[in-house]
């Protein structure tokens, strides 16, 4: 059953709220070591006294030869992943008559609320399912998986992407932050959507964009939606870095640094009864032995992300901490 068009469809998340002040944030995936000092410089000079290119024609043909493109229209900028998925949902709506939205389960809760603020149908999809749909669908995947961590199936997907009347989107927010294995081989007909923020540990930044198969009339529809200077200065200064050498390199040393705070945490946790799922990532599910209590954790500085609203009730997202972090975390586990 649709819910009222009345009732308020609020995201919840992980990071800062209302509450008491963090000193240790458990619960974003954003890289602990953001952001490089060159990002940062670039956003800093950004020249906001005029507004960028409407269409950022430079920034989205520098974009494709990073992903090695040859035709930068494919690519459409966006103000952050959570407005590409709002953008794109009505788009396949408009275009494509997709009425059924399907949804990993768990998985980011952005994907359904933007569906059901257009009174979509909301499937929801497991680990191990493929999605049916019965007409028309949109499909989102994530890859790696949030809040899993999980990588998927190259050949499911693909298997996906040739039902009749799917579109499937893979949402590659946590791509970089991939700290095992390889990436699966992703279906040419899949959209694609990137959001290097959270790489780059600069979550306030918002900046983010999709990736075409081919310019058609889901794309129009997509890029015909973009409000007007979509993209700020300071975004645009991230995503010119996102394909910078120095930022892979970056990168490449935050990973290893992200192993070794993911390896001493998991032992931790595993030595206190927790029980962890498999992820390739710094961020995964895990359930304590005993409930927490959230509002002394709080009390102390520390938040984690409560997994209910991401489909995994009775589970906590974390991610990997520096060392103080962690002590001050299982400090007040061991209480």
């Amino acid at each position: 059953m649709s819910p009222s068009p009345h009732v308020l469809l609020l995201p919840v998340h992980g990071g800062p709220d209302n509450g008491p002040p963090i000193s240790h944030d458990f619960s974003t995936n954003a890289n602990p070591l953001g952001p490089p000092l060159g990002l940062v410089r670039a956003v800093q000079a950004a020249d906001r006294s005029r507004y960028p290119d409407p269409q950022y024609l430079s920034l989205r043909a520098q974009l494709a030869a990073g992903e090695g493109l040859s035709a930068p229209e494919q690519l459409l900028v966006a103000s952050g992943g959570a407005e590409a998925i709002r953008r794109l949902t009505l788009a396949a709506l408009l275009a494509r008559d997709c009425r059924e939205v399907w949804v990993p389960c768990p998985g980011f809760g952005d994907y359904a609320l933007a569906a059901r603020a257009l009174d979509l149908r909301v499937q929801g999809y497991g680990p191990d399912e493929l999605p049916r749909p019965r007409g028309p669908a949109l499909v989102w995947a994530c890859e790696p998986c949030n809040p899993t961590g999980t990588s998927l199936d190259g050949a499911a997907l693909q298997a996906l992407v040739e039902r009749p009347g799917v579109t499937l989107v893979v949402d590659r927010a946590y791509d970089a932050l991939r700290l095992y294995g390889e990436a699966p081989a992703l279906p040419a007909q899949a959209w694609q959507l990137i959001c290097p923020n959270k790489a780059l540990g600069l979550t306030g930044v918002r900046a983010a964009y999709l990736r075409a198969p081919e310019p058609d009339a889901l794309w129009a529809r997509a890029l015909s939606l973009a409000p007007s200077w979509v993209l700020s200065a300071e975004g645009v200064a991230l995503l010119q870095h996102w394909h910078d050498p120095a930022t892979a390199l970056w990168l490449a040393h935050s990973r290893e640094q992200l192993r070794l705070w993911r390896r001493q945490l998991r032992e931790a946790l595993e030595q206190r009864g927790w029980v962890q799922g498999e992820s390739v990532t710094n961020f995964w599910l895990a359930r304590p032995p005993q409930p927490l209590d959230d509002g002394r954790l709080r009390a102390a500085g520390l938040k984690l992300r409560d997994a209910s609203s991401l489909g995994a009730p009775g589970a906590w997202r974390i991610a990997a901490l520096p060392g103080p972090a962690q002590q001050a975390l299982l400090k007040e586990i061991d209480r």
